[in-house]
């Protein structure tokens, strides 16, 4: 009788609650992904625009810095701010240190909207959280600081 050459998957034991606590991110990214899809769909806006108009809340990027946060490439980058322009969300702006440099900013509309997204998605967040206890929503925070910080770290994300 031949022997067969293909085995079982191994698993290998859980280590400290580390599938669960996997699981439980995987999950919590998708409920906060599905918020985010929705709002972004009310307003019109895609995702990466949504994160562009978060991101410009408190800064003025030059492109690259702006195509780094958001993880894309010199011509995508171009054409995100380039639609947003359009719609006349933000502006481009010469850099003050730089003559061959723009910074991107959000427009009054830009920032309007920028707030209107920012409430409901705090509304949203809090209705989620509603159940949580004070502690308990300050040991979140400190826990995705931390996680995110790690992430910053290793360059994942």
């Amino acid at each position: 009788m031949p022997v067969s050459h293909t085995r079982e998957p191994a698993h290998e034991p859980e280590v400290d609650g580390l599938r669960d606590a996997v699981d439980a991110l995987v999950q919590l990214s998708f409920l906060v992904q599905g918020v985010l899809a929705r709002m972004a769909s009310e307003h019109d806006l895609s995702l990466i625009q949504v994160r562009l108009l978060g991101i410009l809340r408190d800064r003025r990027p030059g492109m690259l810095e702006l195509a780094r946060l958001l993880g894309l490439d010199k011509s995508s980058m171009t054409g995100l701010v380039s639609r947003a322009e359009k719609r006349g969300l933000v502006r481009r702006i010469p850099s003050p240190d730089d003559g061959r440099a723009v910074l991107v900013e959000l427009t009054d509309a830009g920032r309007e909207l920028a707030g209107r997204c920012t409430t409901e998605m705090d509304r949203e967040i809090v209705t989620l959280t509603a159940s949580l206890t004070a502690a308990e929503r300050t040991q979140v925070t400190a826990l995705a600081g931390k996680i995110l910080s790690n992430a910053q770290v290793t360059g994942a994300g």
